[in-house]
């Protein structure tokens, strides 16, 4: 029999966690125990794993020793994440970080598994692996396959981010909104988690604005797509929520070193792993996030060169953020990192 692991999932309560737990049990891992970990308000109910109830405990400082927990994937928030995971490696566990809290630490990994698993590797140095941030993760998918064939100079990327990027609460706010709307309420309702009201509306701003008019989410996409591809080609990114539930959506411009034939880069994405070519769009078919949720690849497609310079390709990219863009990618890693023998 091959060897089982207590996994603990922290946060196991939330849209990413409920997902951790799906793809924990579709992608067959080992898991001996699973240890659901949450705040002390969610501890005492349950989370269904393979068919059965489980009961959530609280996360404490000494809870990932007491269930001698291998693999801890977390998915709470970065405050947690700051004072919990050290614990969890304290006590022997691969750490498997879902926040931005740790991804541009030097020592830390940040792993995308179709792109660098070599670096997962490297998780021995501080006991924690990162999980990039959703919009990085399929973008990176995409561009990957494409830079090792051409060469890549520069990206620009506007992403169209759904609701749920920003937890439960947050597609729940345009639920509600929707509600007002149909009932002619709109001027009364609620808005806390965007600066905006989202029904009908798109807002180009997620997190805050630095001192260089860029958004953190949009620095996020540099400095972390630069980390995991180890080049320092030029990324710019707009990053936009949009009324939409489940499903990150980018129109992405790549600025090749030499010519590209799109023809050639839609074949060589075709065959690329963790992505699904969508693309004949004179049928309407096309990424589309109604079509990418639940699914585990990246999609794809409207792949075309640009009007006045070949070395320069235009495509739209479209992926669940709650799987490919968290879960699935932690998952993934959880799954490496067992392959390579818990890296060593």
């Amino acid at each position: 029999m091959s060897k089982q692991y207590n996994v603990a999932v922290v946060g196991a309560t939330g849209a990413v966690g409920e997902e951790i737990l799906l793809i924990l049990d579709e992608m067959d891992i080992p898991v001996g125990k699973l240890i659901p970990l949450a705040s002390a308000r969610s501890a005492g109910n349950t989370v269904e794993f393979k068919g059965k109830n489980v009961t959530v405990l609280e996360l404490t400082e000494t809870v990932f020793d007491e269930q001698q927990v291998e693999i801890a994937l977390f998915s709470a928030g970065g405050s947690i994440s700051e004072k919990y995971a050290p614990f969890a490696a304290k006590a022997g566990a691969v750490v498997i970080d879902n926040t931005s809290h740790f991804r541009m630490q030097e020592d830390v990994p940040l792993v995308v598994p179709e792109v660098n698993p070599e670096d997962i590797r490297l998780w021995k140095k501080t006991g924690i692996i990162a999980n990039p941030n959703c919009s990085t993760i399929q973008m990176v998918i995409a561009l990957k396959p494409l830079d090792e064939a051409y060469g890549i100079r520069r990206v620009d990327v506007s992403t169209y981010q759904a609701t749920s990027g920003a937890g439960k609460t947050a597609m729940e706010e345009l639920m509600n909104q929707t509600r007002d709307l149909l009932n002619f309420d709109f001027e009364n309702t609620v808005v806390e988690k965007f600066p905006h009201k989202i029904a009908i509306n798109v807002i180009p701003q997620i997190d805050k604005f630095q001192d260089n008019g860029f958004t953190k989410e949009e620095l996020k996409m540099v400095n972390e797509t630069q980390k995991i591809m180890h080049k320092t080609m030029q990324v710019a990114a707009t990053c936009v929520r949009v009324p939409v539930l489940r499903g990150h959506s980018e129109s992405v411009t790549v600025h090749f070193d030499d010519v590209v034939h799109a023809d050639e880069a839609r074949e060589i994405l075709g065959k690329a792993e963790g992505v699904t070519l969508e693309d004949t769009p004179y049928e309407g078919k096309y990424p589309m996030p109604l079509n990418a949720t639940g699914k585990d690849d990246t999609f794809v497609g409207r792949i075309r060169n640009d009007l006045y310079d070949k070395s320069i390709l235009h495509m739209w990219i479209v992926a669940d953020n709650l799987r490919v863009g968290a879960a699935t990618n932690a998952v993934k890693i959880a799954k490496k990192w067992i392959e390579m023998e818990g890296g060593n």
